[in-house]
């Protein structure tokens, strides 16, 4: 009777658990064909009159620019995460395959940097930009973004230690030096690892705002996360048309996880258990 009502409390707490993660995105997805007044004149959980009104996924996608939005994200974000995935990289097999005195400082301070909240240094970071001649390109969110994160680190270090020693022996011993042994020997087997961090860093990256409004005025400029903003007035906001928006932003990155999430999983387990 215990094992029956452990799993009894297991599983409905479960149910509960995804019906709170997934009614507010059937709430967006209804709202999201609904008419300004159906919007504004039915309740919440109300189903929309035409399940085929697609009118407000058109107006999002030309009045909103997403098309636009989406190639400045795909700039930013490719360009990013391929230098996160090599700072990170190179960080993690520096400090687990070399021996040097302040090894475990240089860790240390990683995790110190990771304690400091991103706003209480956004003043001197703005003017560095500024300096770099960088405000208002896309530059800058690279520059921010490329900085990797000592939770990448720790992945990568946590799978590099899986990988035998010898290997990076033998290739010394056909003459590689530790750059060719890094991209040779090293990166081809952190594919699980470097997955785990393109989807950890990718969605991060996809959903922030505060900085790409920051940094980019030009509204040509600006990814995805911002376009929506345009639907944003002083005297109201179009409700359906975001909603219909933010179900178009939320598509690529489901594709991407879906895509990604056997590596995904596979690295938070290695991760947690070597």
């Amino acid at each position: 009777m215990k094992t029956i009502a452990a799993s009894v409390g297991k599983y409905t707490s479960l149910v509960i658990a995804s019906i709170v993660m997934l009614l507010p995105i059937a709430l967006i997805i209804t709202g999201s064909f609904k008419t300004n007044q159906e919007f504004l004149s039915t309740g919440a959980f109300t189903a929309p009159e035409n399940w085929f009104n697609f009118s407000n996924y058109a107006s999002a996608f030309s009045r909103g620019g997403m098309l636009l939005g989406f190639a400045n994200t795909a700039i930013i974000l490719v360009v990013a995460i391929v230098g996160t995935i090599l700072i990170g990289a190179a960080a993690a097999y520096a400090l687990d395959r070399f021996e040097f005195r302040i090894r475990g400082l240089v860790m240390g301070l990683f995790l110190l940097a990771t304690l400091v909240p991103g706003v209480t240094t956004q003043v001197a970071t703005f003017q560095i930009i500024k300096a770099l001649g960088l405000y208002n390109t896309h530059g800058a969110l690279i520059l921010l973004f490329m900085g990797t994160d000592i939770v990448s680190i720790y992945i990568f270090i946590q799978f590099m230690r899986s990988i035998p020693k010898s290997l990076d022996e033998a290739a010394k011993l056909d003459g590689a030096g530790h750059l060719r042994i890094f991209f040779q020997v090293i990166l081809p087997n952190l594919k699980p690892a470097i997955a785990t961090v393109v989807i950890i860093k990718g969605i991060g990256i996809y959903n922030e705002f505060y900085m790409p409004f920051l940094y980019l005025p030009n509204p040509n400029m600006r990814p995805i996360s911002t376009a929506l903003f345009a639907f944003k007035g002083p005297f109201g906001a179009q409700w359906e048309i975001i909603s219909a928006g933010v179900v178009i932003t939320i598509i690529p990155i489901l594709l991407l996880f879906l895509f990604l999430q056997r590596y995904i999983y596979n690295g938070f387990t290695s991760g947690a258990t070597k």
